[in-house]
């Protein structure tokens, strides 16, 4: 993150503190000394048992610590210093990170029920308050497994031809020698099969629509949440309701053509609970944002991260060719398209593509909340804390991956061990289409290192977050088509 950007960040963050959680504060300040003067001796057994740490300054807690520098290196030094379980206070927020795998496991699977999805209400206004990831419990369940039957393999293997049409025709776009910024092309692409899986083959007009407002939601979600006119967040409101109208109107029409579609949006319409109710047509909207938001910059960033990794590794890069360019000629000479069970004989492309999940750790961590006072190997987590398991400390830990930091595909010719690789979470929340984001990653580099070449333009080294890591700069590159002779 450049300096201007850190310090308007720490500015925002000043403001929200000042102007939206000392009143939080206050109140929690009286409910504390109120307990104080009632249950003094319960007060100091729960204190004696917290995970050490810091809470740093009143009210502000460690957040300008940790905006003011790499959060990978604010989660490590802390780990270093305290251990895997240590507490923290972020955005006026106490907090316990959490940086081991029977942690992380003890979070996301055995103890779920004692820990809620939480997001920033502005935030969820979004995105929309129905989308499955703010939920827990039977109305998580019943969309989750909605949810994954139109994205699960068995569903998803229809689609291979279509995403590779997509994946082409990006490619093509861009092959001329100009600078283009690998991560907005990737953002474009993962776009375009998320409608496809959400919707089908929808028509070019409708696409842009639906394209140029998440843009502006997209933009808006990571901004300072003011809805004074001309600032990114009210834009973001009010695309967000043009958006609903948008889909409100596809969801109508598809009403009335009465086909069994089995996209998400047909698995959604035709959903029934026990009682025999249907979804309203706001759950719908929110859900399909819900998804076009968890697929998109993450599928993206990992992507660009691998464009980066191979065009690092020219040895590694040969052999990747090897593997799809046998592939591909075959297909060729055949006239024939990529198959679904050719993408199931991808190995070392396949690892590749794990190896840059644990190394990029684009979800570098997930917030939970206790919903009850939780003891974990005789730390009190208590009621209201947010609890942080850190994927990326775990991926990164040389006890169970040896040179965390250097790229090494090999390493996943053994599978990890359980729970120290969680790319896409664990347990119930964790991302239900990670099975089409490989299959686009499988499917892009394909075509990638089999029909071009590319080069990285200026110095590849740095990391940006907004908010997940991608290279500097979006990975400035030229890309060629070469002649596949």
């Amino acid at each position: 993150m450049e300096q201007g950007q850190v310090f308007i960040h720490i500015f925002i963050c000043l403001l929200t503190l000042l102007s939206c959680i000392l009143v939080l504060k206050a109140k929690r300040i009286f409910s504390y000394m109120s307990l104080i003067l009632k249950k003094e001796k319960v007060v100091t057994w729960r204190k004696s048992r917290l995970p050490p740490g810091s809470m740093g300054w009143p009210c502000i807690g460690e957040t300008l610590q940790l905006y003011s520098q790499d959060p990978n290196v604010f989660f490590t030094d802390r780990q270093r210093r305290y251990g895997e379980v240590f507490k923290t206070n972020i955005l006026g927020c106490p907090s316990v990170m959490l940086a081991s795998p029977d942690a992380a496991r003890f979070v996301l699977v055995t103890k779920a029920n004692l820990f809620k999805p939480t997001y920033p209400r502005c935030k969820e206004v979004l995105i929309g308050p129905s989308a499955l990831f703010f939920h827990q419990g039977d109305y998580h369940m019943r969309l989750r497994k909605l949810v994954q039957s139109s994205l699960y393999p068995e569903a998803i293997r229809n689609l291979v031809n279509d995403v590779e049409a997509i994946a082409i025709a990006t490619l093509e776009s861009v092959a001329g020698g100009h600078v283009l910024n690998t991560f907005d092309e990737m953002k474009r692409y993962s776009f375009e099969v998320g409608i496809l899986a959400i919707f089908g083959h929808l028509e070019a007009p409708r696409k842009e629509a639906l394209k140029q407002n998440y843009s502006i939601v997209d933009k808006g979600y990571n901004s300072f949440p003011t809805k004074f006119p001309g600032t990114r967040y009210r834009r973001a409101l009010q695309a967000r309701k043009r958006l609903s109208e948008i889909l409100s109107t596809i969801i109508s029409e598809r009403k009335e053509q009465r086909t069994p579609e089995k996209d998400l949006l047909g698995c959604l319409l035709n959903y029934k609970d026990e009682n025999g109710e249907v979804l309203k047509e706001d759950q719908i909207a929110d859900n399909i944002i819900g998804v076009l938001f968890a697929a998109q910059d993450t599928t993206a960033s990992v992507m660009t991260w691998i464009v980066k990794y191979l065009h690092d590794n020219p040895k590694l890069l040969k052999a990747v060719k090897a593997e799809q360019k046998a592939i591909y000629q075959s297909n060729t000479k055949e006239h024939c398209q990529l198959t679904w069970a050719q993408t199931r004989e991808m190995p070392l492309t396949y690892k590749v593509i794990l190896e840059s999940l644990r190394i990029a750790s684009i979800i570098s961590f997930t917030f939970r909340e206790a919903v009850a006072d939780v003891e974990y190997k005789g730390y009190l987590i208590p009621k209201g804390w947010k609890v942080m398991p850190l994927f990326r400390n775990i991926h990164h830990n040389q006890e169970f991956f040896t040179e965390p930091q250097r790229f090494d595909a090999s390493r996943f010719e053994v599978a990890p061990k359980p729970n120290t690789f969680m790319p896409f979470g664990s347990g119930a929340h964790a991302c239900p289409g990670n099975e089409l984001a490989k299959l686009e990653m499988l499917v892009l580099i394909h075509h990638l290192v089999s029909k071009f070449r590319w080069e990285v333009v200026g110095s590849n080294n740095g990391v940006q977050y907004g908010p997940f890591p991608v290279p500097l700069r979006g990975l400035p590159t030229r890309l060629w088509k070469e002649s596949t002779a």
